[in-house]
């Protein structure tokens, strides 16, 4: 097997002149002490990113088997050789915040990830593949016609393993999963047994290969735990050394008070903590992202290992029934659609949508009341219509003009309680600075979709299609607002690093040869909020675990993709 010195990785401050030279060229000439070798796949005269942050540089990569195995010049022949001249080799990118838990089964091409450049996926947040105990509903999937029950996350991991994908997995336990299977779908408190039931199940999760706790604490069944139940659970996540991943309580006015509680739980139980999609979603509070900032750089002067991520767009994907006040929801979808018919809970409700909640993030008043900053994504026959429009529609011919917040309930009734949504409700300033922070890595919020068949229905976010390209295309290129080098660490090592997936993330002999190769001058996303369905340009090759998924821009069919289970401390 081909060995390289790997010594690119090291400061060039730890080091005199002549020792970094040497040992630079020790790694990007070194050769095969065995002159048999022979290589799986060879990507030559690319400029390698190594997902490092450091610079790049013009060299070659060697596969044997899953492995990288040679970095710098290579001379031997192999069994594929990809010209990368012109183009960008760098590690395939992780997903840190994926919602294909379920889209995977349906189609494991994972097409919209894999053409994204997206070689790993991280699932679980707020609802994992499993548990599904007890008095949660029972989960079932069928894998080459076979019927099978989800009843644990070990179960999932098994059912998509037997399934295959294209991409690599790895899942958070979330908090949806435990709170239901002990409380189902009542909004009382849990009692102390109830509350170790859960952490039994999170500690038969970890034990499955959950790499912490994902808590999506902005709705319910998440919202109802308190930041002492948050603190409780992850003694389990600290146990197993794993990760507090948190969809915060409210993106807009209370985002301070959100962030804080986040970082809270972090000092309090000693587990690093990952705010999923850093944002600031009430236009009454855009431009303070510099003070949201400021929370995370004081945590972490503290010692306290609180970072985030975000997605490049300015518009969030969420549901309708989201508008509806959280008590409303307690007994599961059943009584949402009772009381959305009862006069007098909906004068309750009106009252509370138009007025807020202390403490609720309403996305009716986070985009100023403005129905035409809606924009339904569910596939029906509201598809592609931004409420205002659904509003107008819904109120012709009626006298007096129905109020817009009863047309609201009465679409949601209609379509049985759920209409997925996008919501115009954040600012590029915002985000901006936000995805520049080091510590701010990049996930998607998505899922692996299609441009035609059952994964091609509604009118999704375009984040599923073009979110990484995008990065490389507007904010690398077009905007300048990143180096090359920092966008791609933040869609690689800085996700592999927050987890603790120890050999992706980077190109280094010895590490799983999960890679992306694009043209930097093409790269750019295609998708948009009217015409979603449309997959990027300029990701030209995709390599997981040493198999080619994505040649020259076309699908292989190859689903070389591994489920990561996040490995016992020894």
């Amino acid at each position: 097997m081909t060995t390289i010195l790997t010594a690119c990785s090291f400061t060039i401050s730890s080091m005199t002149r002549i020792y970094w030279m040497l040992l630079l060229s020790a790694c990007f000439f070194g050769q095969s002490s065995g002159q048999d070798a022979e290589f799986s796949v060879v990507l030559r005269g690319g400029k390698v990113v190594d997902g490092t942050g450091n610079t790049w540089f013009y060299g070659d990569i060697a596969v044997k088997g899953d492995r990288i195995v040679a970095l710098g010049y290579v001379s031997r022949s192999a069994d594929i050789e990809i010209d990368a001249k012109g183009l960008v080799i760098s590690p395939g990118f992780i997903d840190m915040h994926s919602h294909s838990d379920w889209s995977l089964f349906e189609d494991g091409n994972a097409q919209s990830k894999i053409r994204q450049g997206v070689t790993t996926e991280v699932l679980g947040e707020g609802a994992s593949g499993g548990p599904n105990k007890n008095a949660a509903p029972t989960k079932k999937i069928k894998v080459d016609g076979q019927s099978k029950t989800i009843s644990s996350l070990a179960d999932y991991f098994v059912a998509l393993e037997a399934s295959t994908s294209s991409v690599n997995v790895a899942s958070y336990v979330g908090i949806n999963n435990l709170w239901q299977s002990v409380m189902g779908n009542s909004f009382d408190r849990p009692s102390r047994q109830q509350l170790d039931e859960m952490k039994l199940l999170l500690e038969e999760a970890m034990q499955d290969g959950a790499f912490g706790l994902s808590a999506q604490v902005m709705t319910p069944p998440g919202s109802l735990a308190t930041t002492d139940d948050l603190v409780d659970l992850c003694q389990i996540v600290k146990k197993y050394h794993g990760v507090y991943s948190t969809h915060i309580r409210n993106e807009g006015t209370g985002v301070f008070d959100s962030v804080s509680e986040a970082i809270s739980v972090g000092e309090r139980a000693d587990v690093p903590v990952d705010v999923i999609h850093l944002k600031i979603a009430d236009e009454q509070f855009w431009g303070k992202m510099r003070g949201v900032i400021e929370l995370f750089e004081v945590a972490r002067a503290r010692g306290i290992n609180v970072q985030a991520n975000v997605y490049p767009y300015t518009r969030g994907n969420n549901n309708l029934s989201s508008i509806i006040p959280p008590w409303a929801h307690e007994g599961g979808n059943v009584r949402l659609l009772e009381r959305l018919k009862e006069a007098t809970t909906r004068e309750k409700m009106k009252s509370e949508i138009e007025n807020g909640i202390p403490g609720w993030y309403n996305h009716y008043t986070a985009v100023g009341k403005d129905w035409s900053r809606m924009l339904i994504s569910e596939e029906g026959p509201y598809r592609g219509m931004t409420m205002d429009v659904v509003i107008k529609e819904k109120s012709k011919n009626k006298n007096p003009t129905p109020d817009p917040v009863d047309v609201l309930f009465d679409v949601l009734h209609e379509q049985g309680g759920s209409v997925s949504t996008v919501y115009a409700h954040h600012e590029e300033r915002d985000m901006n600075l936000a995805m520049v922070q080091p510590w701010c890595s990049i996930g998607s919020d998505g899922s692996a979709l299609t441009t035609s068949g059952p994964l091609s229905s509604g009118n999704p976010h375009p984040r599923n299609f073009g979110t990484f390209p995008r990065v490389l295309g507007r904010y690398v290129r077009e905007l300048k607002i990143l180096r090359l080098e920092d966008a791609i660490r933040k869609m690689t090592s800085l996700n592999a690093a927050k987890i603790g997936i120890q050999d992706r993330g980077l190109l280094r002999p010895g590490f799983y040869a999960d890679i992306t190769v694009f043209d930097p001058l093409k790269v750019n996303d295609l998708a948009t909020y009217t015409e979603p369905l449309q997959y990027n340009e300029g990701i030209q090759y995709v390599i997981v675990n040493g198999k080619l998924v994505l040649n020259a821009g076309e699908h292989t069919g190859v689903r070389s993709g591994r489920v990561l289970r996040k490995p016992l401390a020894k």
